[in-house]
């Protein structure tokens, strides 16, 4: 009997609320097939079980909550052989057989399961031959999780990477991020004074605030503020939106991207993350921008991949698409992936200014609040303008003051001359 249990998630998911359970007992699965879908990380993704077996017993069901090393599913791996088995009456087949050490599809063969690898694979681990020695399975079950299998050790055969090679990368990260945290402190007992009632944390709110305790507490945060003169951007904003009824929604988000993009390019090290664990400050040199989207469930922040390669317009339908999906609960993992900047507007809300934090691993996100008309020295005396706040948070270990003050400069400037921000990107 092999014993299924939940691996973990990818970066840091160490649990998830099961939506939906894709199989029932007596099922005979294939290795990799579908067995669960988890809402984890803000979005609803398929577990693939790594195991071919008949299903004996199932552990979970829809609304439960598991973590990281919970058992999912029992499954009969000799129950599956033999279903697999020609009978006696076919003829044989002219396929060559599998090779026994084929570690491809890890099927159990033996009821003992294998040690499970020490969790040393947080390593960098050369390439062998230039190439990462691991099987179509693995291969599959790395994308989903979103690790790096140049960095993960194989405990096969020749260094070969194994499904549970995987996993021990993944708890290894997870410990490590973990160390040094605070445990968290029991609250007193609030029926004391009076009646309380319990609501369960949704997925979301866990994945958010997880990231949150993350972010705040391994970056350095320092939040500068400035002001953007929008008065002529917005001006033009409402009348390209009068001339085009029919078109894209342009709104102030898609503008402020474009000035991202620009801010970005001249200013490099808003666009990196910072490696602690290497000393190094890795530069990327693509543009995709996460959005900050504000949903019944919670905060989704999908990505908009590629900002400087595409137009105003072509940026207002994709952040609309987006913010739908997001509002859907359509997201996949890899929409909320990959980010290299954010941004956060809460101008539609209210506010004059706030202290975003960080979204790792990145170094840096801009939050926008609602512009207000603002006296300002004219030609002819004190003339009424559009002042729209701006909040630059960033990593001071990467990222100096003076630094973060020509960014938001850049950023403003560009917003207070629409032509200049059109010609520049």
């Amino acid at each position: 009997m092999i014993e299924f249990k939940l691996p973990n998630l990818g970066e840091g998911m160490e649990s998830g609320t099961v939506v939906g359970v894709l199989v029932k007992p007596g099922d005979v699965l294939e290795a990799d097939q579908a067995v669960l879908e988890i809402e984890a990380d803000k979005a609803t993704v398929e577990l693939p079980c790594p195991h071919a077996g008949a299903v004996t017993a199932i552990h979970v069901k829809e609304g439960d909550q598991v973590s990281t090393g919970d058992p999912v599913l029992t499954l009969d791996a000799d129950a599956a052989a033999a279903a697999a088995e020609p009978k006696s009456e076919a003829k044989p087949s002219a396929e060559p057989e599998p090779k026994s050490e084929a570690t491809d599809s890890p099927v159990a063969t033996q009821p003992a399961p294998r040690p499970e690898p020490k969790p040393t694979a947080v390593l960098p681990r050369p390439a062998v031959r230039g190439h990462t020695p691991a099987g179509p399975a693995v291969r599959r079950l790395a994308r989903l999780l979103g690790v790096d299998l140049s960095q993960v050790n194989g405990s096969g055969e020749r260094g070969r990477i194994t499904p549970d090679d995987v996993h021990a990368y993944l708890r290894a990260l997870g410990a490590s991020a973990a160390a040094g945290g605070a445990a968290p402190q029991p609250l007193p007992d609030f029926t004391r004074w009076g009646t309380i009632e319990e609501k369960p944390i949704s997925g979301i709110r866990r994945s958010t605030a997880q990231a949150m305790a993350r972010a705040w507490a391994t970056i350095p945060h320092v939040t500068h503020f400035d002001l953007a003169d929008v008065t002529e951007l917005e001006a033009s904003r409402k009348a390209f939106r009068a001339g085009n009824p029919k078109g894209p929604k342009v709104t102030m988000t898609v503008l402020v991207l474009k000035a991202l993009v620009s801010a970005l390019k001249a200013y490099p090290a808003f666009n990196t993350s910072f490696d602690e664990a290497r000393g190094v400050i890795v530069h990327k040199r693509y543009y995709h921008l996460g959005v900050a989207v504000d949903t019944d469930a919670g905060l989704l922040v999908p990505v908009v991949r590629d900002a400087d390669k595409k137009s105003i317009q072509e940026l207002a339908t994709e952040i609309t698409a987006l913010a739908e999906r997001a509002r859907d609960r359509k997201l996949s993992l890899d929409d909320m992936r990959g980010g290299t900047f954010t941004v956060s507007n809460l101008g539609g809300i209210g506010g004059i200014g706030f202290t975003p934090i960080v979204n790792w691993p990145q170094v840096a996100i801009l939050g926008l609040s609602r512009a207000r008309q603002e006296y300002r020295p004219g030609a002819d005396g004190p003339e009424p303008r559009l002042m729209m706040p701006l909040s630059l948070s960033y990593d001071h270990r990467v990222i100096d003051g003076a630094e973060a003050a020509r960014f938001a400069r850049h950023v403003a400037e560009l917003l207070s001359d629409p032509g200049q921000l059109l010609f520049t990107v």
